[in-house]
């Protein structure tokens, strides 16, 4: 099988569609089905099974998907490792970063890199952290920057020291909240792949914040309003309609909005970084190893 065969299995292994497959690789469907085919004779084995809902793959196909997968893994790696044989600064960089980062904070940073490196071609891939990390767990990138705790086995940096804050319009007391109406972040209903661990995710930060407030607090807080997103908490108290416990990364200091970070009863804050996480044996590819240098010196 050559990378094409190979990207054609992983598709379809993606999708469970041979249409969205093919619009994937920008070929026909009727194409697609005859070099799926041409593979089944090859190995004399089949590879898919058709249902109501699209196509399955069979135990072989799943074993063939794997083999694939490594295949591109070893293909890109060597790709890459021949280009820094050279010891320049270009080819493929694949990078991962969570939405808030890639809206906010990569562009600024990938346009000057890019002017210093013009040879380079960057893969950027944006989502929920849990989706970027799985990403870099299954080699498609080069480096993740998420947000959380992450049990990662490599290297690891601090992007940015995040804590936990109490935002609002005007300075206010602790001792004042269960008195404070109170923009409360809910977890968005999800469907799909990642659903499961972005909902357990942000849960895990919800108890973590009703956790403090009961250390504090033996009276309920006073919800006025239930939103879907950090940022509408942001906007609500910015326009006096209360206070909000969110990320202290989601307010820019221009917006002057008075923050408590919140702290256990024994001074320990409570924290949600900004990590980058990748491979020590992603550092030999030259592109690698610069660009991560670079978001060292730049954070």
């Amino acid at each position: 099988m050559n990378e094409k065969d190979c990207l054609m299995l992983q598709f379809i292994s993606e999708e469970q569609n041979l249409t969205k497959a093919a619009e994937r690789l920008f070929i026909t469907q009727p194409a697609l089905t005859y070099r799926l085919q041409q593979i089944e004779k090859d190995f004399g084995v089949p590879i898919i099974t058709k249902n109501t809902r699209g196509v399955k793959l069979t135990p072989e196909g799943e074993y063939l998907v794997k083999y694939a997968q490594k295949n591109l893994i070893e293909l890109r790696n060597t790709k890459d490792y021949l280009v820094s044989m050279r010891n320049e600064v270009t080819g493929n960089l694949r990078i991962g970063v969570f939405s808030y980062f890639g809206l906010h904070s990569l562009p600024p940073l990938l346009r000057n890199f890019l002017n210093a490196h013009p040879n380079v071609q960057i893969n950027v891939h944006t989502g929920l952290s849990d989706e970027i990390f799985e990403l870099l767990q299954l080699e498609e990138i080069h480096l993740a920057i998420v947000r959380g705790d992450f049990h990662w086995f490599d290297q690891k940096y601090l992007v940015h020291e995040g804590y936990i804050s109490v935002i609002s319009q005007e300075r206010i007391e602790l001792e004042q909240l269960p008195k404070l109406p109170r923009i409360n972040y809910k977890v968005p209903k999800l469907t799909g792949k990642s659903s499961s661990t972005y909902v357990q995710s942000h849960s895990s930060l919800s108890r973590t914040i009703e956790e403090w407030w009961y250390e504090r607090f033996n009276v309920p807080p006073f919800i006025t309003m239930q939103v879907d997103t950090y940022e509408t908490c942001k906007e609500m108290v910015k326009n006096g309609l209360g206070y909000a416990i969110i990320p202290s990364m989601f307010v820019k200091p221009d917006e002057k909005l008075h923050q408590i970070p919140l702290v256990w009863n024994n001074g320990e804050p409570i924290k949600r970084d900004t990590l980058m996480l990748y491979r020590e044996a992603s550092l030999q590819y030259t592109v690698v190893n610069r660009f991560i240098s670079y978001i060292k010196n730049q954070t």
